[in-house]
């Protein structure tokens, strides 16, 4: 990876709306070439995915929740329930299986605090041990863009 495959992936993490022809005259470089790097960006499992984030508030779902989970059974079956109860709650964004106390952190959006209990309802269905749930009150900072000085080659 040289500096204008990392130039190209900065400003596709800033706008991916950027034509090939844009990207390109910011880079420096030819369309085709700029072309055949995101190609192999998307080749090599880099470039995973191009999408749109839209404003929690505009699609009223302004509540942002934090749900920690402990389970007393750590077995396939009861791994595969947990997976198809949350595969099945658009509301959940984030899921991650934690070292130390926790067992599985969610982060979900509901739109109240009676939409909360909904998917409360719905999570529950996984057989869980215990749930403690913290609700954003403000958000300091949020990005979906990665750091690139970290790449090696």
């Amino acid at each position: 990876m040289d500096k204008q495959d990392k130039a190209i992936l900065s400003l596709m993490q800033q706008d991916a709306t950027l034509s090939v022809g844009v990207l390109a005259e910011r880079v420096g470089i030819s369309k085709s070439a700029c072309w055949r790097r995101i190609q192999k960006l998307e080749a090599d499992g880099i470039l995973k995915e191009r999408v749109a984030l839209l404003d929690q508030q505009q699609v009223n779902l302004p509540l942002t929740v934090y749900i920690s989970i402990r389970t007393h059974q750590h077995n396939d079956q009861w791994s595969e329930q947990f997976r198809q109860v949350i595969e099945g709650l658009p509301l959940v964004l984030e899921v991650y299986r934690m070292s130390g106390d926790l067992d599985y952190l969610i982060k979900a959006v509901v739109t109240d605090m009676p939409g909360y209990d909904q998917l409360y309802q719905q999570l529950i269905k996984a057989d869980l041990f215990d749930v403690s749930s913290s609700f954003v009150m403000e958000t300091m900072k949020q990005t979906t863009q990665l750091p690139l000085e970290y790449i090696q080659g």
